[in-house]
């Protein structure tokens, strides 16, 4: 180390080591926060810098089924292998059933019963050996410029392999592109791999109302490929934050994306761009859901 007389002393001091050889700081963040910057970075800002954050709108009723969907799935996981029936479904939606966004008690009765029917269908066609590594598993791995991590929902063990497996409620029409080219897929897999110790390349979408998969088969390159997309966001991220802190308007640092996005956006009512935006009920989204249909004696669920 190298020293310098001190200026009053007359004696030499270790040298500081300056901030602007400092490493820089890991960004940390989830698939969803940084899918949220891409999709619109004020909408980004808003939910995650502003603070006081601006009121959101109501709540989503497809929100309210993924996630009421989502969590009796986890739980009929959790329960002894021999309780794990369609029988114990009914009671275990019921319980995590959440009721915000619904037009009124009708339809949610019957957005109720469609999800039961996915769940029954969904677990009939499950493999009964099934070997998990996890349910609603958290997973975390760095890079040079992100400390990542994110839950996946489900993470089987297959062959000395792990498999990215994402419970799906939305949009029909899924297929192996939608899985492809899925970032938070390949996060996950990525993240997994290194928690795991074991190859994860194969990616999984479950598709509830139909009872379909897309998958996809990931390569080294593949995946690599998406952590460089991650890493390009988070650099775009940190310098909007940068930009922010020394001054520039907020509008210009994290400018509003307008699109088809914005009827959905939880902040569309203080978001000039997104006022313009047609309005969507808050029950939009589940008016067309069907029942799932019955699967075929020990199917396992189709893929695309």
């Amino acid at each position: 180390m190298s020293r310098t007389p001190h200026p009053r002393r007359g004696k030499d001091v270790p040298e500081q080591l300056g901030f602007d050889m400092m490493p820089e700081r890991l960004f940390v963040c989830t698939p969803s926060k940084l899918a949220s910057y891409a999709d619109c970075p004020r909408r980004y800002r808003h939910t995650y810098l502003d603070r006081p954050a601006p009121q959101k709108g109501p709540a989503w009723a497809h929100n309210s089924l993924g996630a009421s969907v989502h969590t009796a799935l986890r739980n009929w996981w959790d329960l002894p292998e021999e309780r794990r029936t369609s029988a114990a479904l009914p009671r275990l939606l019921r319980a995590t059933w959440v009721r915000e966004g619904y037009r009124d008690d009708e339809q949610e009765r019957a957005v109720y019963e469609r999800a039961l029917s996915w769940l029954e269908a969904y677990t009939e066609g499950l493999d009964p050996d099934l070997d998990l590594l996890g349910v609603e598993r958290t997973v975390a791995a760095k890079t040079a410029v992100l400390a990542l991590s994110g839950r996946a929902d489900r993470i089987d063990a297959r062959g000395g392999e792990a498999v990215i497996v994402d419970y799906k409620t939305g949009r029909t029409g899924l297929d192996a592109d939608d899985a492809r080219g899925s970032l938070a897929l390949a996060l996950y897999a990525f993240a997994a791999e290194r928690v795991f110790r074991r190859p994860c390349r194969t990616v999984e979408l479950h598709h509830l109302p139909t009872g379909t998969v897309a998958r996809h088969e990931h390569t080294p390159e593949s995946i690599a490929r998406h952590v460089g997309r991650a890493e390009d966001t988070a650099r775009d991220i940190i310098a909007a934050e940068r930009a922010l802190a020394d001054g520039t308007p907020p509008d210009e640092a994290f400018p509003t994306r307008p699109g088809s996005l914005c009827s959905w956006c939880d902040f569309r009512r203080v978001c000039p761009a997104g006022a313009d935006a047609p309005v969507k009920e808050t029950w939009a989204a589940v008016e067309t859901l069907q029942p799932a249909a019955p699967p075929a004696e020990n199917a396992s669920p189709t893929v695309s």
